[in-house]
Protein backbone atom coordinates (compact mmCIF):
# COMPACT_ATOMS: atom_id res chain seq x y z
CA UNK A 1 0.00 0.00 0.00
CA UNK A 2 1.74 3.15 -1.18
CA UNK A 3 -0.50 5.56 0.76
CA UNK A 4 1.39 8.68 2.54
CA UNK A 5 0.47 9.02 5.87
CA UNK A 6 -0.07 11.98 7.20
CA UNK A 7 1.09 13.05 11.34
CA UNK A 8 -2.43 12.95 12.27
CA UNK A 9 -2.60 9.29 10.54
CA UNK A 10 -0.08 8.35 12.51
CA UNK A 11 -1.53 6.81 15.59
CA UNK A 12 -4.44 5.24 13.29
CA UNK A 13 -1.36 3.40 11.01
CA UNK A 14 0.32 2.33 14.54
CA UNK A 15 -2.93 0.83 15.51
CA UNK A 16 -3.18 -1.01 12.36
CA UNK A 17 -0.02 -2.18 12.23
CA UNK A 18 -0.02 -3.60 15.72
CA UNK A 19 -2.95 -5.43 14.65
CA UNK A 20 -1.61 -6.87 11.65
CA UNK A 21 1.26 -8.27 13.60
CA UNK A 22 -0.85 -9.74 16.41
CA UNK A 23 -2.52 -11.67 13.87
CA UNK A 24 0.89 -12.90 12.54
CA UNK A 25 1.52 -14.25 15.66
CA UNK A 26 -1.45 -15.84 16.62
CA UNK A 27 -1.32 -18.05 13.04
CA UNK A 28 2.45 -18.64 13.42
CA UNK A 29 2.00 -19.57 17.34
CA UNK A 30 -1.24 -22.00 15.87
CA UNK A 31 0.82 -23.39 13.51
CA UNK A 32 4.38 -24.46 15.42
CA UNK A 33 1.01 -26.10 17.96
CA UNK A 34 0.24 -28.43 15.42
CA UNK A 35 3.21 -29.53 14.27
CA UNK A 36 2.73 -33.27 13.76
CA UNK A 37 5.50 -35.53 14.88
CA UNK A 38 7.65 -37.06 12.06
CA UNK A 39 5.72 -40.34 10.57
CA UNK A 40 9.19 -42.47 11.74
CA UNK A 41 11.55 -42.36 14.31
CA UNK A 42 13.88 -44.25 15.60
CA UNK A 43 13.65 -45.15 19.71
CA UNK A 44 16.11 -45.70 21.96
CA UNK A 45 15.56 -49.15 24.31
CA UNK A 46 14.22 -46.66 27.25
CA UNK A 47 12.21 -44.88 24.70
CA UNK A 48 10.68 -48.12 23.37
CA UNK A 49 9.49 -49.01 27.15
CA UNK A 50 7.97 -46.12 27.28
CA UNK A 51 5.97 -46.16 24.05
CA UNK A 52 4.81 -49.99 24.35
CA UNK A 53 1.07 -49.76 25.84
CA UNK A 54 2.06 -52.43 28.70
CA UNK A 55 5.21 -50.46 29.39
CA UNK A 56 7.39 -53.46 29.53
CA UNK A 57 10.52 -53.97 31.62
CA UNK A 58 14.41 -53.50 29.69
CA UNK A 59 14.84 -57.36 30.93
CA UNK A 60 11.21 -58.20 28.80
CA UNK A 61 12.21 -56.25 25.54
CA UNK A 62 15.70 -57.47 25.95
CA UNK A 63 14.09 -61.35 26.17
CA UNK A 64 11.78 -60.63 23.26
CA UNK A 65 15.49 -59.60 21.27
CA UNK A 66 16.55 -62.76 21.69
CA UNK A 67 13.88 -64.87 20.60
CA UNK A 68 13.47 -62.00 17.39
CA UNK A 69 10.02 -61.75 18.41
CA UNK A 70 10.04 -57.91 17.89
CA UNK A 71 11.98 -56.43 15.34
CA UNK A 72 15.13 -54.10 16.24
CA UNK A 73 18.44 -52.96 14.55
CA UNK A 74 21.63 -52.98 16.08
CA UNK A 75 24.44 -50.60 15.60
CA UNK A 76 27.39 -52.20 17.33
CA UNK A 77 26.20 -52.51 20.73
CA UNK A 78 23.24 -50.26 20.11
CA UNK A 79 19.92 -51.46 20.09
CA UNK A 80 17.47 -49.41 18.07
CA UNK A 81 13.44 -49.87 17.33
CA UNK A 82 12.09 -47.88 14.16
CA UNK A 83 8.29 -46.22 15.61
CA UNK A 84 6.41 -47.67 11.77
CA UNK A 85 8.11 -51.45 12.70
CA UNK A 86 6.70 -51.57 15.93
CA UNK A 87 3.60 -49.88 15.05
CA UNK A 88 2.75 -53.32 12.59
CA UNK A 89 4.21 -55.65 14.87
CA UNK A 90 1.80 -54.41 17.53
CA UNK A 91 -0.66 -54.46 15.19
CA UNK A 92 -0.06 -57.93 13.18
CA UNK A 93 -0.76 -59.86 16.84
CA UNK A 94 -4.09 -59.26 17.18
CA UNK A 95 -6.66 -62.13 17.29
CA UNK A 96 -8.70 -63.21 14.61
CA UNK A 97 -12.35 -63.56 14.72
CA UNK A 98 -14.01 -66.84 14.29
CA UNK A 99 -15.35 -65.99 10.90
CA UNK A 100 -11.43 -65.33 9.61
CA UNK A 101 -10.60 -68.53 11.40
CA UNK A 102 -12.90 -70.20 9.41
CA UNK A 103 -12.13 -68.46 5.89
CA UNK A 104 -8.62 -69.05 6.74
CA UNK A 105 -9.27 -73.25 7.56
CA UNK A 106 -11.57 -73.02 3.90
CA UNK A 107 -8.36 -72.05 2.23
CA UNK A 108 -6.21 -73.81 3.75
CA UNK A 109 -8.29 -76.93 3.03
CA UNK A 110 -8.49 -75.93 -0.68
CA UNK A 111 -5.04 -75.54 -0.87
CA UNK A 112 -4.00 -79.12 0.37
CA UNK A 113 -3.60 -81.67 -2.16
CA UNK A 114 -6.79 -83.43 -2.86
CA UNK A 115 -8.64 -80.02 -2.18
CA UNK A 116 -12.31 -80.53 -0.23
CA UNK A 117 -14.44 -83.58 -0.45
Amino acid sequence: MNKEISFNDMPQALAYLIDKVEKIETLLGTQTATAVEPADRWFNLQELCDYLPDRPAKQTVYGWIGHHTIPFHKKGKKLQFLKSEIDAWLLEDQRQTLVQVRAQALRDFQNKKGGLK
